[in-house]
């Protein structure tokens, strides 16, 4: 298991790692507002706007990660679009997380009480303003643990932008195993770092539900 401390060994491990947060954080971004907007679509009174939201939910949270990754990296350039591979990345791994993330703090909108919406309706509220500033900022307190396990499963999902030429963790240990490592050895390690990774988020979800919980 010492090969990891070899300069380049260690160097190409260190890379993949910074390279798994970078994605994750960036696609955890882009799954948090797309998927906020996407539940404001599917609660929303246009219906155009509610079956675009369903349309997106249904299509991206029964659609293969690895299929919604090669419809990204490789449509998206044949449509025009010049963007590099990490980019291509966010935007699947963003997108599919997205899907997710609707569905959660839509269950979060469904517990809020009816009548907070009529009352803020009552003082003249429109719809985006009853949404933002009385029903969403209670939803989200109560589907933090939810959310927590999205955001647990994103990094691991990740790995997949291993194979379109994401220099991330599973990248790098592609590159170990060409170098006839010890599959153990680099599964241990590897493993490893998403469990850390994994864990500070956890850390960070409890964070929240203890500064932000509910008064019971």
């Amino acid at each position: 298991m010492g090969f990891l401390f070899e300069d380049d060994n260690f160097t190409l491990f260190r890379d993949g790692f910074l390279q798994t947060i970078e994605l994750s954080a960036l696609s955890a971004l882009l799954a948090l507002l797309l998927g906020t907007l996407l539940a404001a679509f599917r609660v929303s009174p246009v219906p155009v706007l509610r079956g675009f939201g369903t349309a997106w939910v249904t299509l991206f949270r029964n659609t293969p990660l690895t299929l919604l990754f090669f419809a990204v990296v490789f449509g998206l350039p044949k449509l025009g679009a010049s963007l590099s591979y990490m980019t291509l990345a966010v935007l699947a791994l963003g997108g599919y997380t997205a899907s997710f993330v609707c569905e959660v703090i839509r269950s979060g909108i469904n517990t809020v009480p009816l009548g907070q919406a009529e009352a803020a309706r009552s003082l003249g509220m429109s719809f985006g303003q009853t949404l933002l500033l009385v029903v969403l900022p209670q939803a989200g307190r109560t589907v933090l643990a939810p959310m927590s396990s999205v955001f647990i499963a994103l990094p691991r999902n990740s790995a997949i932008a291993g194979a379109f030429s994401v220099a991330e963790l599973y990248s790098a240990q592609q590159s170990f195993s060409e170098k006839g490592y010890s599959i153990f050895a680099i599964f241990f390690w590897v493993a490893c770092a998403y469990l850390l990774i994994s864990a500070a988020v956890a850390t960070l979800f409890r964070f929240l539900e203890s500064r932000l919980a509910v008064a019971r």
